[in-house]
């Protein structure tokens, strides 16, 4: 055993600071940071000297603790899926294991102010970053390699040492998001502690806890260290991997990493949530439901006010039988941007008033929702038109069996993770690593789906076979009875580079939204030029027939959503209406006859969609919404009936 304390930095001096002075700047600090602190479990007893090592950047966690190097050999208790993980490192039959114990001689007070320590980040990234700065970065490759026991020969980054690191990195990476900011700005970001910090170990029974901290005056973030009991000189220090996890099963699932284990007996099946679960969805969302209501009756030639604050509405809305109103109180049609909540008190002091969406319609547009409705239509496997989804809050140990028992049949294992709520791509990854899938699950609620590996691809000239998908805009008037439209003109979005399954983090191979980059290539075809070129590439699926299909998916969508009473579906409110955007694939799939066929795959339903592309090539757009929606005149409109 070798003591190495090398890695620690370690001011000259630590003095402490004067009890009289900084009584205010201690005040503001906690203010301002109090109820992150609080929220992370810091006793107050640590913030003072906290705030003194904040300002004087002091790491003297050297003066504390040693990194203690150990050589651990097979044993021969091993389990197989323990010696099959060891098999595949880099260095299998041995493994060097450090761990990190208090030295200093009289031990270590978890009553003393100044037992709190800072710890540095040795890589802060988002993971869409990862690869280019591992191989741009000088240096980083080669610390992250020795830091990960990763082997690493020459100065130059090879792609073998730059995969295995972002492989290897899931055992080492911590994460934090920030609150404010915009969309971009709060998707997590991702951390691997300094050498100190990456030596401290797990135990379910830990010395020490550990959560990240992000100090606004310098605008970095630290990892906060601090003792959970007095310890003696020799004892280790360890923190909880699965901190804050009870259940036995879910703990031994997010510890897969680093305890490999055998879950293949465990059940895969995932049925549909109890009847509670949506109900604390609807209480975690606030959302009031209406009391019932009778249809207003309108004179045929009414002329309806609408209140929005939607931008492409007021532009493009010309209709005669509609005005615009800057007054919410006069309106008859309330048109919003963001979601309303309270319905009850509309329906009860407005009952007449109209709006642009229904209640419980989250079971549509976020994704562990759909995911769970779905499951009415085909089971615990979900319909044909829905990737196989897993919701990593509540069926994290059904992914892992599943998982495994797809790799035990050697079926492929792509998965792509989403979050539950965000558009655009935004935090959203593909891989075929289940540490990858167990770790994003810390960051921010997520589903994991199966990743298309099989998708239809259309043939770009200019750059080969590619990825796209395609957006269907669908009108919901009623849930009872039910009657949804999908308007006639569909787009298209593709990928820039020719899809294969390699290279997961190339977002130009794997996704195909690529309109709110400036610096990326957008390549736009319109749905009659597409259909005649689809069919010229695949002459055995004329697009009407392969339409159908797709027509067949979303009607049997709005059909589950809508066969219970809410919360467990949408809410029948005969003020509500609905525009919603379907955004979907295809893939190849075999029929029971052995038939090749394009099978669609629902993506995500998306509430109020950006609807530029749709006003800037038909201008008659939201007069044909409108007229749909809220005046039932379907006739001459660019729609078809579904339902």
């Amino acid at each position: 055993m070798e003591a190495d304390a090398g890695l620690v930095r370690t001011p000259e001096s630590v003095r402490g600071p004067d009890p009289e002075e900084g009584a205010r700047a201690r005040a503001e600090f906690a203010a301002l940071h109090g109820p992150a602190l609080r929220a992370s479990g810091v006793p107050e007893r640590y913030w003072g000297r906290l705030l003194y090592k904040l300002e004087h950047e002091v790491f003297d966690a050297g003066e504390m603790f040693g990194i203690m190097q150990v050589e651990e050999v097979e044993e021969e208790s091993e389990d197989e899926a323990a010696r099959e993980a060891r098999e595949k490192r880099p260095n299998p039959g041995v493994e060097l294991c450090y761990k990190v114990i208090v030295t200093n001689e009289d031990g270590l007070q978890a009553a003393s102010p100044n037992s709190i320590f800072l710890i540095d980040h040795a890589w802060t990234c988002r993971v869409e970053h990862a690869r280019q700065q591992l191989q741009q970065v000088p240096g980083l490759l080669h610390r992250m390699a020795n830091l990960m026991g990763v082997e690493f020969h020459g100065e130059l980054p090879s792609p073998e040492a730059v995969d295995q690191v972002l492989e290897e990195m899931w055992k080492f990476n911590q994460t934090y998001q920030l609150s404010h900011g915009t969309a971009e700005e709060k998707v997590p970001v991702w951390y691997v502690m300094d050498e100190f910090g990456a030596r401290i170990q797990h135990s379910d029974t830990p010395s020490f806890a550990a959560a990240p901290f992000f100090y606004m005056p310098q605008q970095v973030a630290y990892t906060l260290l601090w003792p959970l009991r007095d310890l003696d000189t020799g004892e280790e220090v360890t923190r909880d991997f699965a901190y804050g996890e009870a259940d036995p099963l879910i703990r031994k699932c997010m510890l897969l990493p680093w305890a490999p284990a055998d879950m293949l007996d465990l059940s895969s099946c995932t049925p549909e949530p109890p009847d509670q679960h949506y109900q604390a969805i609807l209480e975690e969302n606030k959302e009031k439901l209406p009391l019932a209501i009778d249809p207003v009756a309108r004179p045929h030639d009414h002329v309806f006010k609408v209140y929005t604050d939607v931008q492409q509405v007021l532009d493009h809305l010309t209709h005669p039988r509609f005005t615009l109103t800057q007054s919410e109180k006069d309106a008859d049609i309330l048109y919003n941007f963001s979601h309303f909540k309270d319905y009850r008190r509309l329906s009860q002091e407005r009952p007449h008033v109209l709006l642009n969406q229904f209640p419980c319609e989250n079971l549509l547009t976020v994704k562990d929702c759909l995911a769970s409705i779905a499951r009415r239509a085909g089971g615990p496997e979900g319909p044909a038109w829905l990737p196989r989804t897993f919701n990593l809050r509540t069926e994290l140990p059904q992914f892992v069996s599943y998982f495994q028992q797809r790799e035990q049949r050697g079926e492929d294992n792509h998965w792509i993770c989403k979050p539950w709520s965000l558009a655009r791509s935004l935090d959203t990854h593909i891989t075929k690593s289940l540490h990858s899938v167990i770790r994003h699950r810390e960051s921010s609620p997520k589903v994991v789906s199966k990743y298309i590996e099989s998708p239809v691809l259309f043939l770009r000239e200019d750059v080969g076979r590619v990825k796209f998908d395609v957006r269907y805009i669908v009108l919901l008037r009623s849930v009872e009875p039910l009657r949804l439209f999908v308007y006639d003109v569909f787009w298209l979005r593709f990928s820039n580079r020719p899809f294969s399954l390699s290279d997961l983090d190339d977002y130009e191979k794997h996704f195909t939204v690529m309109n709110y980059d400036p610096e990326v290539v957008l390549k736009q075809v319109h749905y009659d030029e597409f259909i005649p070129e689809f069919e010229k590439q695949y002459p055995e699926f004329p697009w009407r027939s392969v339409q159908a299909e797709i027509f067949r998916a979303f009607t049997e969508l709005f059909q589950v959503a809508c066969a219970k009473p809410p919360p467990l579906g949408l809410c029948h409110y005969p003020s509500s209406r609905a525009v919603y955007a379907i955004d979907l694939m295809l893939k190849w799939d075999s029929r029971p006859d052995g038939r090749r066929a394009m099978q669609p795959q629902i993506l995500e339903v998306n509430f109020n969609p950006d609807c530029e592309r749709a006003c800037r090539y038909h201008p008659s757009f939201f007069n044909d919404v409108f007229s749909t929606l809220y005046l039932d005149e379907p006739g001459g409109c660019h729609v078809t009936r579904l339902v």
